[in-house]
């Protein structure tokens, strides 16, 4: 009978293959001039202490933060900046453009609370969603990450967004546009482009992708995702393409439809799948 080697009596490397092993890898690295020096770790932080800074369910319920947790974000935002800005004091002017904008972003994110609280009856307080529902953080790590990005930092923004996505099953760009008390209900596997645009009081569940109708890369800087306007709502596995499709202000977006034109204000588009009997009389059977 063959016996298999076991991981632990692999003979290790001798340091002969240790040096062949870092010049190789030494040369794919060459191919980076100047990487950023930033790490999963740094952005996980930078969201911990920007949620805590936010509301204070994240920091024990004591209702405004300390100055040293203001000056500790602070210190974070500017180093992971400075990390993807090589100018000094353009820099220090995105870090100040960020800080200003918490305010706004903290009630923004309070009013897609409130809006995924009187939509769920499964929730039974605002604090619930806020403590709970991945839906909520996903949208607060996007805001964070849209205003970063219409500062103009560049790999900050996408390194949040991506970090959320990770642990929330929900990848939303952070170009897309984004209006107030904007919903994600459960939430996962949910796609939302660069470029899609979305009004207010929205509400999305999981599985919906407001996707491109193509990956060409010539359309980049192109709009290639839809428009959902004012109170549409999308139920789980719509998918939604193209940057000409517009779904129109009041309008229900049943589950598992393909939609890749745009429909009317207050428009019902629903999926209707096929009775055991009209496949089988596809198929020339009979019940």
């Amino acid at each position: 009978m063959a016996v298999t080697k076991s991981a632990s009596t692999v003979a290790p490397l001798v340091p002969e293959a240790h040096e062949e092993l870092a010049r190789r890898l030494g040369e794919l690295g060459a191919r980076y001039t100047n990487p950023p020096h930033l790490t999963v770790k740094q952005v996980g932080a930078l969201l911990t202490e920007a949620i805590s800074l936010l509301f204070p369910h994240f920091r024990g319920g004591v209702t405004a933060p300390s100055l040293r947790q203001v000056a500790a974000l602070e210190a974070l935002v500017e180093q992971m900046v400075s990390a993807v800005v090589d100018d000094v004091a353009e820099a220090k002017r995105h870090v100040s453009t960020f800080l200003s904008g918490l305010p706004d972003i903290a009630e923004r994110s309070m009013l897609d609370a409130e809006a995924l609280y009187e939509f769920d009856p499964a929730a039974h307080s605002v604090d619930e969603i806020i403590l709970a529902y991945p839906g909520f953080r996903a949208t607060l790590a996007y805001r964070l990450a849209h205003s970063l990005l219409l500062s103009g930092v560049p790999l900050l923004p996408r390194l949040i967004t991506e970090y959320a996505h990770r642990k929330t099953g929900i990848d939303i760009h952070p170009g897309a546009k984004i209006g107030d008390r904007f919903s994600i209900d459960h939430g996962t596997a949910i796609v939302i482009g660069e470029t899609a645009i979305i009004g207010n009081n929205v509400k999305l569940y999981q599985g919906v992708t407001l996707g491109g109708l193509s990956v060409k890369k010539e359309r980049q800087g192109m709009k290639r995702h839809p428009t959902l306007e004012d109170n549409v709502i999308v139920y789980a596995g719509a998918t939604i393409l193209g940057g000409d499709t517009t779904v129109g202000h009041d309008s229900i977006i049943g589950g598992n439809v393909w939609l890749t034109r745009s429909v009317a204000p207050h428009s019902r588009v629903m999926f209707k799948a096929c009775d055991t009997e009209e496949i089988l009389a596809s198929e020339g059977a009979h019940i």
